[in-house]
């Protein structure tokens, strides 16, 4: 097994020249407790009733992590292989901080293997005036090369449950993520946190290894996927090695969990047996409560939820399941992926609860039950993309993924905030830039919408960087100007949506970040192979808020080194 933990906590004074919304009001607030098991609503002199998008505590904290990024031998299931790690586990350490703290995460690359550069992006993270902290490789940052350190700095604006993850090559799935949990208010009461509950795929290759594979025929079968970093595997010759995730509930009380799908390729449906979940928030988004047995959970999204122990007249443990969907997603062993909730201390044996029933599908859950507490209204658009998805093929036959007849290439030397830096305002056209906020479009804080499209008949995560996203309309088919219904009224609100298969997504969100913003199918391999594009936005506003004594010294350092070892990209570059 390997064992995930917790780095201290350090209060320090706020980071000197620390960007801040300038749109954005901040209120100082008085020390406090948080909240207890009967308060979950209340957060210090806040509630889960304040709008987070508008006022958040000025806490005066700053908590500080150093990460250490290095080479490891690992085996999770009992089969050893190669893998990275943050400061020696996978997953890596979770970052704590209270909702309006400050984050510094000091991140030095000691990969050994000259190939390797890195980066930190933390997922789902808005990052409000702090562009350059977003830490994706070509586009806010050069990677930073072997032997050096790269600080990130964040204000935790918003509360609840993420990750953090490489965005170099296919890093973060060697092993090269952790969690972040951001303490404030939340929809319903609970006695316990338990904390993260990570779901990941997993192979006994390295997924470096496999690319060849994944390119020329599709995604590969993979050998297993973990709960926390473990789980059993069953060989070929009738062995058993490594060990079963377990979790400990205390009869009577109710438990929240913070449940992340980390997977390169895998859907998983997430359930315990004989339990009922209720659902308080998706990704950092807070929502009104609702039960269900079974959460459908796409790669890259987040669901909290509470679970409580009232079922010890049944049976003493139950099965934790996390289920691959084969309608997506293709694992040696689906049926094994499960864990076991005790009640109490561990007993002997395994148990012989029964799974709940669901269709095997890759769907988003209901819409209808993802109804955000913080309500908002989006309002008409001043500018609209259509975004047509294809696959097709390279110069030398390897899958590529297009957006409007362009597979994203963007330069490990060359990163966007870079180009920006240097006054470019024309991009490559592999670069895959939209602009927004030009003289021809629009300006601060107005509404933009993003279609997108596909006939194929593959679902996809689609992520957006440094917004929260309203989703107004997703479904079968094309989307069709003034056919298809948009939910302007309270949309579901998130930073991970499934585009359906061979449907359609239709995304909203305002133009009240400058930067330069990724929005990319979450699946790695068709992250690598390219099915990305990137926002613009607000461009001349962007070369204020950059640190570009760091911008440029981290460039530096990492085309010397890429020139050193004459290192080729062999990928998208994000």
């Amino acid at each position: 097994m390997i064992p995930s933990f917790f780095l201290p906590l350090v209060a320090a004074p706020l980071v000197a020249g620390y960007a801040i919304n300038p749109f954005q009001q901040i209120t100082p607030r008085s020390a406090c407790e948080g909240n207890t098991a009967d308060t979950r609503s209340q957060w210090c002199d806040y509630s889960i009733n304040t709008d987070y998008a508008n006022e958040v505590p000025d806490t005066g904290v700053t908590r500080e992590y150093y990460l250490d990024l290095t080479e490891v031998e690992v085996a999770p299931d009992g089969i050893s292989r190669y893998a990275m790690a943050i400061n020696g586990t996978i997953p890596g350490p979770t970052l704590h901080a209270d909702w309006g703290d400050n984050v510094v995460v000091h991140l030095t690359n000691n990969l050994k293997t000259s190939t390797n550069g890195t980066s930190l992006h933390f997922h789902g993270i808005r990052q409000n005036y702090t562009n350059d902290n977003d830490g994706v490789a070509s586009i806010t940052q050069c990677p930073t090369a072997p032997g050096n350190t790269f600080t990130y700095r964040w204000r935790a604006t918003q509360y609840g449950s993420t990750w953090y993850h490489s965005h170099f090559s296919l890093q973060a799935w060697q092993g090269v993520f952790g969690g972040i949990v951001i303490n404030g208010p939340a929809t319903a009461n609970y006695d316990k946190d338990l904390g993260l509950l990570f779901m990941n795929d997993w192979s006994h290759q390295t997924v470096d290894e496999l690319w060849d594979t994944a390119q020329a025929d599709g995604p590969p079968q993979l050998d297993n996927c973990m709960l926390n970093g473990t789980n059993t595997f069953n060989n070929s010759d009738g062995t058993v090695t490594g060990e079963r995730y377990s979790l400990s509930l205390e009869e009577g009380k109710s438990h929240r969990i913070r449940l992340v799908n980390t997977a390169i390729d895998t859907h998983f449906k997430f359930s315990i047996d004989n339990h009922t979940m209720t659902v308080i928030a998706m990704d950092l988004v807070p929502i009104e409560p609702f039960t269900a047995d079974v959460i459908s959970i796409g790669i890259a999204q987040r669901y909290d939820v509470i679970v409580t122990a009232d079922q010890g007249a049944i049976a003493d443990k139950f099965w934790l399941r996390a289920t691959p969907q084969s309608a997506c997603s293709d694992i040696a062993d689906p049926s094994n992926i499960k864990g076991i909730v005790y009640y109490g201390d561990k007993t002997d044996g395994e148990p012989t609860t029964l799974a709940h029933t669901f269709e095997d599908n890759c769907d988003d859950m209901d819409s209808s039950l993802l109804v955000p507490h913080i309500k908002a209204t989006v309002g008409p658009n001043a500018w609209q993309s259509t975004n047509n998805v294809e696959v097709g093929t390279n110069d030398d036959n390897m899958f590529r993924w297009f957006i409007n007849s362009t597979t994203m290439i963007v330069h490990w030397g060359n990163p966007t905030v870079l180009q920006v830096h240097n006054d470019e305002t024309t991009f490559a056209t592999s670069n895959a830039v939209l602009q927004l906020a030009t003289a021809e479009q629009p300006s601060s804080e107005d509404w933009v919408y993003v279609i997108v499209q596909s006939d194929l008949a593959v679902t996809h995560p689609v992520h957006l960087h440094g917004h929260d996203f309203h989703v107004l309309s997703a479904g079968e088919g094309a989307y069709e100007e003034g056919t298809t219904a948009l939910n302007l009224n309270n949309p579901v609100r998130r930073d991970t949506a499934m585009l359906p298969a061979a449907g359609h997504l239709v995304l909203a969100f305002k133009t009240d970040n400058p930067g330069a913003w990724l929005m990319h199918c979450h699946i790695g391999w068709h992250t690598s192979e390219g099915f990305a594009l990137q926002f613009v936005e607000r461009q001349a506003e962007i070369p204020g808020i950059l640190d570009t004594q760091r911008l440029e010294d981290t460039c530096s350092a990492w085309n010397s080194h890429e020139d050193a070892v004459a290192m080729v990209q062999p990928d998208s570059g994000i």
